[in-house]
């Protein structure tokens, strides 16, 4: 069946996951961290319209929260602790020199044509909705694996690991359409948690040794007193 043939609701599925899985390809290759964090947001803001676009096509009025709390989290909330964060360090007018650039960028589009592999022959018998979708979300938390391990700056891999999260809770929405609201809501806590931490962590290392570096922390050892 084309996408033509499709309704409206399968149409935008197909029309988000593409969108969701470009914003994940685009963070690999952005060197400086504000550009980066704006993607993230973007994609956060994806999850949200999502989100809105289920709790309106399925009759789910819970969804809505769902969509409420996400767009709160990853679109205004976490990108500004990020983005302070940045400012504060005065990492925003740095580029980041990436090692192998156009390797990074070839490894991220080869995990993309990998999960369509991976997942083609457990999905088969699916619908093309339901095989996108699980693709998409697994290239998303792939490509978030890859972004933490090719970029230094310890805000990257932060944005790195919530991109993870957003892999799972995109196919966690499609293939499940809707989770509980009590699953909803711990997952919510468990990022606000998560970005609280952050925030601790990064102002420990910045008080410490002035730098988000992760080549720097690596380089640290004991000294004895």
């Amino acid at each position: 069946m084309t996408i033509e043939n499709q309704d409206f609701y399968s149409q935008a599925i197909l029309s988000m996951a593409a969108l969701v899985g470009l914003m994940s390809f685009l963070m690999l290759g952005q060197g400086r961290l504000l550009r980066l964090i704006f993607i993230f947001a973007v994609q956060g803001f994806l999850l949200t319209a999502t989100t809105a676009l289920a709790a309106y096509s399925l009759n789910n009025p819970h969804l809505y929260i769902s969509a409420f709390l996400t767009f709160v989290l990853k679109v205004l909330f976490i990108p500004w602790m990020l983005k302070s964060q940045v400012i504060q360090m005065n990492l925003h007018r740095d580029l980041e020199a990436l090692k192998n650039n156009t390797l990074v960028m070839l490894g991220g589009a080869s995990l993309m044509v990998f999960s369509y592999y991976v997942l083609h022959p457990i999905v088969q018998t699916s619908s093309a909705v339901m095989l996108n979708a699980l693709a998409v979300s697994l290239s998303v938390v792939l490509l978030g694996m890859l972004l933490m391990i090719s970029h230094r700056q310890a805000v990257a891999h932060v944005v790195g690991f919530m991109s993870i999260e957003n892999g799972l809770f995109f196919a966690a929405i499609v293939s499940t359409q809707g989770m509980p609201m009590v699953v909803e809501l711990g997952v919510a806590f468990d990022v606000l948690v998560a970005a609280v931490l952050f925030g601790i962590f990064f102002f420990h290392i910045r008080t410490s040794i002035d730098s988000l570096d992760v080549d720097q922390l690596n380089r640290l050892h004991e000294v004895d007193k």
